[in-house]
């Protein structure tokens, strides 16, 4: 009697979960195009701005293989 007890709880619950998802899904995303003033690139504005663009010196060692005994 415990058995059916359990697969009915376990019923009643997946029922309601895909009931929740059937009526309370996520609303779909849409893009804000109000923000944007065009769509084209202005490559001299972009060169402009790279000569004022701070520059961060790294010290890579991604290849770095020690010496074998």
């Amino acid at each position: 009697m415990r058995a059916y007890h359990a697969i009915g709880i376990v019923a009643v619950i997946l029922v309601g979960f895909g009931l929740k998802l059937l009526f309370f899904s996520a609303p779909s995303a849409e893009a804000d195009l109000r923000g944007v003033r065009s769509a084209d690139m202005d490559i001299f504005q972009m060169h402009q701005n790279n000569k004022t663009l701070p520059e961060q010196k790294i010290h890579d060692m991604t290849f770095v293989f020690s010496e074998g005994d």
